[in-house]
């Protein structure tokens, strides 16, 4: 089959359409990426092709890496889950309870669960550039921020926020930044190549994000925005494409965005969630710990991204599907009913309109889960 000799890596043979889509979007002119399939915690599809650098000079490796953006934000919502089921976090308590300076300009009544929602009325960063590599600054400036809108009345999505807004309240109860506390608790015990905060040791192993075909490395967060009506008059800042690639981003704790990882990686981690809290004889959490992360928090139009969505704690909700996706194409879906994720990642952006690749994957995975299914 022509372009199937670029994709490395194995898969069992219910699941060729996965490889068989990957191939046809690097022929297609993508230039790298990776695709899992876990099933009970094992990969059934563990496939990448093209290639890491922009001059397509060298070839995409087995761990190979990439900043996957907002497929982060599962990963700080674990940790967050991961303490709420060892009972040192209440998701219905008050972020002051933990974080006491956050009560400030009004938010003495926005609940943990508001934050891991989007509906806490913060979903904006005015701050300038450096003060997201600064944790306590960063911090400090979204605890002084009045809320945007009634905290638990509406959703708009925390791009960018969110990871400190969640990653502090991990910090204050554990003493750890939520880097540390992923790698200690999570990564560590289930030997995922996943990491937010990236050491310099593992700068060789990163695919650079390249931009959309005719966009340059200013191409910013900020075009995958709907325009909507904003409450304030500021308008955010916007996060660039070169900001992402910096080596300032992949050392910082921006657990909303700067989580660093590959499609088997993403995969393994998010099998603890679909598998009811265990994976590898590791438990992460409790099956109802689990299951509490898909009780729905809002429903509704979400007034950033402009479109209807159901929000979990921390996880979007699409039928009996969880997941999200980041800026540039990577995605994650968890089916617990199947016990199964699907992982893509991937350092060629699309215009997000456009971009329909993440989604493809997943209807590829289920050819193959469906086949399972009736095989077993």
């Amino acid at each position: 089959m022509t372009g199937m000799a670029d994709i490395q890596g194995s898969y069992d043979d219910l699941f060729t359409a996965v490889p068989t889509a990957l191939a046809a979007l690097l022929d297609g002119g993508d230039l790298g990426g990776s695709v899992a399939v876990f099933v009970d915690g094992e990969p059934v599809v563990d496939v990448w092709g093209g290639f890491a650098d922009a001059a397509r000079g060298v070839p995409w490796q087995r761990d190979t890496i990439v900043n996957v953006w907002s497929v982060t934000k599962t990963m700080t919502a674990l940790c967050a889950l991961v303490l709420a089921d060892r009972g040192e976090l209440d998701p219905d308590a008050p972020v002051a309870r933990y974080w006491p300076e956050f009560a400030a300009a009004g938010k003495d009544a926005v609940l943990v669960r508001h934050l891991l929602s989007h509906t806490a009325g913060l979903p904006d960063w005015d701050g300038p550039v450096a003060d997201i590599y600064d944790w306590p600054a960063a911090t400090a400036r979204l605890a002084a921020q009045a809320p945007q809108w009634e905290p638990g009345t509406a959703a708009g999505y925390h791009s960018l926020t969110q990871g400190f807004l969640v990653g502090e309240v991990v910090r204050r109860i554990t003493g750890r930044s939520p880097g540390e506390f992923f790698a200690d608790e999570i990564a560590g015990p289930l030997g995922a190549d996943f990491r937010m905060g990236l050491p310099a040791e593992h700068d060789h192993r990163v695919a650079l994000t390249v931009p959309p075909p005719s966009r340059d490395e200013d191409y910013t967060a900020g075009a995958a925005r709907s325009d909507v009506a904003r409450t304030v008059t500021a308008t955010p800042t916007a996060i660039r494409l070169r900001d992402g690639n910096s080596v300032a981003w992949r050392r910082a704790q921006i657990p909303a965005a700067s989580g660093f990882g590959n499609a088997r990686s993403v995969a393994l981690v998010q099998s603890a969630m679909a598998c009811g809290g265990s994976v590898h004889g590791v438990r992460l959490l409790s099956r109802a710990g689990c299951d509490r992360a898909w009780e729905e928090q809002f429903s509704g139009e979400d007034r950033v991204l402009g479109m209807p969505i159901s929000w979990g704690l921390g996880y979007g909700r699409f039928g009996g599907t969880y997941g999200w996706g980041g800026w540039g194409g990577s995605t994650v879906m968890i089916d617990p009913e199947a016990r199964a994720v699907v992982a893509y990642v991937t350092n060629q952006m699309r215009e997000p309109a456009q971009d329909t690749r993440g989604l493809d994957l997943v209807m590829a995975a289920y050819d193959g889960l469906q086949g399972l299914r009736a095989g077993g």
